[in-house]
């Protein structure tokens, strides 16, 4: 008979083979959006991705794109498969985890060993395992982060492989065995450091599986100053992070500005002697037979070690490649890039609420820079004062970004004005940060999600399918486990809460830790950029445990049912397997990402869009970092310098945008690194002065701002004084002779050129970004294209788009202004061009290909208005042939069928009955009001799929386009509609 040790790993081995072909074959074969363009990029060169890094991760995925054997299409697919196996063995420990909590299960009913257990526990045992283990292979949040170059995948496998090395080091009985294992998670913790931060959290968890190791007579002060001792290891190591990295600038500082030593001399001592004090004090622990000292001492060092990963990320900065975020390549920077110091901090304790406003501000930290041969400070980090009826304990709503104020009114039901109380607070807290950014995505994995949309909820067992609308029902991530896998998990939760409460609270604690913990430390506000459930992955992963060890509470709840322990155990293993079967199946369609490259061609065509050596503006994830994977990797259009906004407000990225990249020349820019160094012109408030409301030069503005002359200052409360933007008109004389030269401006736009390029920016402020924005486009002359891409933000545009031309996916500064166009001219014959012949659109039209709501957006929406854009400029200049043509070629690229019908699609039904084309027309009017009729019956019923208000306007939109045609019967239809349910949603 086989041991069980030997079936445990013989199981757990087939249990990582099926995890391991899941992912494979579901895999992206590509970039895929949000980080992974980044990733797959500073991969690919060992560059430097955005702070805190992932060396680690980096490394690993070097090594996997040499796989590719110099194909760069290839690249991308062979880092994503690091992520499917470090996937992959995650499942392997999770398997070995649950049968060892398993083991110790059935050890408090007998006192044989495993290889003395009958064959029915051996495979009771085994089928735990399995089926926690394969219910995590199949749940939402795991499987997305498996099949993708992101970290997440490879940080889920330290946090597996430390948990299971922790069981596995419990059962050790030679102490100097046991040491050496501890000294093996030191290891694996400092390794993690370098791939995600999110392994650490486990740390005080894992302090308390030594108490009850190695206490004789646990206690619950004994297991709480344990658990304290956990969390101030994990402060520490959390602190040591970015503090290492100033307490060496701290000696950097000595060394060179008091001993007047070169630069990098007091970083270079620091290192030296933190490693001669470890290991001194290895070497004295030794000699003194300090066993507990030499093996927490071994332990730092192996952190150490494992976090001097970030080594790499020192070494490549300093060779200054073309993604080199924050610049780390010395002591300096490297501790603003540990630190984290480019996002805005959030107040966890005490701090100011969404309505408050500064009252005062103060000096905070200095910042400093190289001047000569010495650090100086050349400014101080802003401390904003609030008053104290503006500020609270816990501060949950505090957010004043962007649309967040208007959210948490909407939330909490708060009037235009009401100040938030702490019952506000708490709601906040409970309703949406630990009920709609956690319990959700919890349910999400365990119980079943509704849809892919932005903000969907879980179902339930009962949740009905019958009354949904069809696309709802459609939707490939709409996937229905009644609740099996959570019940699962809370029969194992009670199970090991009574047979083995220690080991219940340690993975209660993981399972704390990993979720709801971490979701207060994050703090999260009203909106994210998208879903942030992965962030949660290892409060599932811990969950999956208790999935697991449901298995053996059925398999004890039926012992007296069942009689026979042999087909107890089959039956009920048996029984329990075909809940992460249903998973698999159910999930497969919307987690299989194969033959899916729209975000790599969505890059290609914004880049084609965009004349030789130009300048493109873009904002945020998803619009550059696939630019940046093609750029990079694939070597496409690296002619074109893509700009992103969102960081152009760093005084690094400003440095690298002055420096040629390949075969693209520096940006032309006036303002030197003191105007736009850190701290320096972050706001320019507007302050309009009445000497010059008619107007200011351009380039005279950023000529005072250069010189930082007091014509534009004011003075602050602190005494300080500030640039001011004293205008809110603006005004670029214009080199006609570099607009000549250029031979840009077509023919029949020559007669409108003027002089002078005059425009309202408005009474704002004005923020770096769009500074430097300003900068750029006055020093350029006319000399290379300017081209803003069409994804950005109204904001960006900086009220210039009567001076634009649309030519794809990019608009182009003009020096001309159409009449009337006020988004922009179009240039049909290069539009056509550009969105006809340089388009990739693989497997688009492909409706087996899964899209989730990311593609539903940036690729499709972007898409679908360039090409009603043309059509209806072709319209307008009376080229209806043309105009069929395009809309035709968009709608056989882009179809209904791989991508339902968008809020923008009303539109074809104007325009297709403006070429003759009826059939079609009305064809895409009936689909779009049925399903907007769904929708709102749908909303009646307290539910909601999609925005009824634009579904509304959506159907005006048809029904005012079928007037203007004389469609009077297919207008009367659809008016109905709107009138059936506008006076019950109002």
């Amino acid at each position: 008979m086989q041991t069980f040790k030997r079936l445990n790993t013989f199981a757990g081995w087939g249990i990582f083979a099926i995890a391991l072909v899941t992912y494979a074959r579901t895999v992206e074969r590509t970039a895929s959006f949000w980080d992974c363009g980044e990733f797959i990029a500073s991969s690919f060169k060992l560059q430097v991705p955005h702070p805190p890094g992932a060396p680690f991760f980096l490394l690993i995925g070097r090594i996997f794109s040499m796989l590719s054997f110099g194909d760069p299409t290839r690249v991308a697919y062979w880092i994503n498969m690091a992520s499917v196996l470090a996937s992959a063995f995650t499942i392997l420990f999770l398997f070995w985890t649950i049968t060892m909590l398993g083991e110790k299960l059935l050890s408090t009913t007998t006192n044989r060993s495993t290889d003395d257990y009958p064959i029915n526990d051996k495979l009771l045992l085994l089928g735990t395992g399995a089926v926690g283990a394969l219910a995590y292979t199949f749940s939402d949040t795991f499987w997305f982060s498996a099949v993708e170059a992101e970290v997440y995948g490879m940080s889920s496998f330290f946090t597996a492989i430390v948990v299971w090395a922790a069981f596995r080091w419990e059962r050790i009985e030679d102490e100097a065995a046991a040491n050496r294992w501890l000294i093996f998670i030191a290891y694996l913790t400092g390794l993690s450091i370098g791939v995600h931060l999110l392994n650490l959290v486990i740390l005080p968890a894992l302090a308390l599986i030594y108490y009850f190791r190695k206490a004789s007579k646990p206690t619950f002060w004994g297991g709480t100053m344990a658990f304290g001792i956990g969390l101030v290891v994990l402060g520490i190591i959390n602190a040591a992070i970015p503090g290492l990295p100033g307490m060496a600038f701290a000696v950097e500082r000595l060394f060179v500005n008091t001993l007047g030593l070169p630069f990098n001399s007091g970083a270079i001592f620091f290192i030296l002697a933190l490693v001669g004090l470890v290991a001194y004090g290895i070497i004295w622990s030794v000699r003194q037979q300090r066993v507990v000292l030499n093996t927490a001492l071994l332990a730092l060092a192996f952190v150490l070690i494992g976090y001097a990963s970030y080594m790499q990320v020192l070494v490549r900065a300093g060779f200054n490649p073309p993604l080199n975020e924050n610049d780390p390549s010395n002591v300096l920077n490297f501790k603003a890039y540990q630190a984290r110091e480019q996002y805005e901090s959030r107040s966890l304790l005490y701090g100011p609420v969404f309505t408050a406003h500064p009252i005062d501000q103060k000096r905070g930290a200095p910042m400093w820079k190289k001047e000569g041969n010495k650090y100086v400070i050349f400014d101080y980090l802003p401390e904003y004062v609030y008053a104290p009826g503006d500020q609270m304990l816990f501060p949950r709503i505090y957010s004043s970004q962007r649309d967040h104020p208007q959210l948490y009114r909407q939330i909490l039901g708060l009037a235009e004005g009401q100040k938030p109380t702490m019952a506000d607070n708490l709601k906040y807290l409970f309703s949406h940060q630990l009920g709609h950014m956690w319990w959700r995505y919890l349910m999400w994995n365990f119980a079943g999600r509704e849809s892919d949309e932005e903000g969907a909820g879980y179902l339930l067992p009962w949740s009905d399918d019958q009354q949904a609308p069809d696309l709802l029902k459609a939707n490939k991530a709409r996937d229905n486990f009644y609740m099996l896998p959570f019940v699962l998990g809370l029969l194992g939760i009670v199970f090991q809460y009574f047979r083995r409460r220690h080991d219940a609270l340690i993975i209660g604690l993981l399972f704390l830790f990993t979720g709801i913990a971490l979701q207060v430390f994050l703090n999260s506000p009203p909106s994210e950029p998208r879903e942030r459930d992965y962030i949660y992955v290892g409060s599932f992963y811990f969950f999956a445990i208790w999935l697991g060890l449901g298995v053996m509470a059925i398999a004890e709840g039926v012992r007296y049912v069942l009689k026979d322990d042999s087909v107890r155990s089959k039956l009920v293993v048996g029984l329990c397997s075909l809940v992460p079967l249903m998973m698999g199946v159910k999930s497969w369609d919307n987690h299989n990402r194969d033959n899916r490259y729209q975000s790599v061609d969505f890059a290609k065509n914004l880049l084609s869009s965009c004349a030789s050596d130009s300048i493109l503006f873009t904002e945020g994830d998803n619009d550059t970092f696939p630019l940046w994977y093609v750029q990079e990797v694939e070597g496409f259009r690296r002619d074109v310098r893509v700009c992103n906004l969102s960081l152009l407000g760093t005084e690094w990225y400003i440095q690298q945008m002055k420096r040629k990249t390949y075969e693209s020349e520096a940006v032309p820019m006036s303002l030197e690194f003191d105007q736009f160094n850190k701290g320096k012109n972050e706001i320019i408030p507007f302050y309009e002065v009445s000497g010059v409301k008619s107007g200011i030069d351009l380039k005279q503005y950023l000529n005072l701002v250069k010189t930082n002359s007091q014509a534009i200052q004011v003075p602050l409360t602190s005494g300080d004084m500030t640039n001011i933007l004293p205008s809110s008109v603006l005004f670029l004389p214009i080199d006609k002779a570099a607009v000549e030269k250029a031979n840009f401006v077509p023919a029949d736009l020559k007669p409108l050129l003027k002089d002078t390029l005059q425009w309202t920016i408005g009474k704002k402020d004005l923020y770096k970004p769009d500074l430097i924005m300003l900068d750029m486009i006055a020093t350029n002359n006319w000399q290379r294209p300017i081209y803003f891409s069409s994804t950005l933000a109204t904001e960006h545009y900086l009220n210039l788009k009567p001076y634009m031309q649309l030519e794809g996916y990019a608009y182009r500064l003009m020096p001309v202004a159409i009449p009337g166009a006020q988004d922009g001219y179009v240039n049909s014959d290069i539009m056509y061009t550009n969105l006809m012949k340089k388009t990739a659109w693989r497997e688009f039209d492909n409706p087996d290909v899964y899209y989730d709501e990311t593609y539903k957006r940036s690729p499709t929406i972007t898409a679908r208005l360039a090409f009603l854009r043309l059509a209806d400029q072709l319209i307008r200049e009376n080229k209806p042939d043309r105009a069929r043509q395009v809309l035709t070629y968009s709608l056989q690229i882009i179809p209904d069928k791989s991508i339902p019908y968008d809020y923008f699609s009303s539109n074809y039904v104007r325009l297709l009955l403006a070429v003759g084309d009826t059939k079609k027309a009305l064809e895409i009017a009936d689909i779009m009001a049925t399903r907007v009729d769904q929708n709102l019956t749908y909303a009646k019923r307290g539910k909601r799929f999609g925005d009824p208000n634009s579904d509304l306007y959506s159907l005006q939109t048809i029904v005012e386009a079928c007037k203007e045609a004389k469609q009077t019967a297919a207008a009367s239809k659809y008016e109905a509609i709107i009138q059936k349910h506008i006076n019950t949603l109002g």
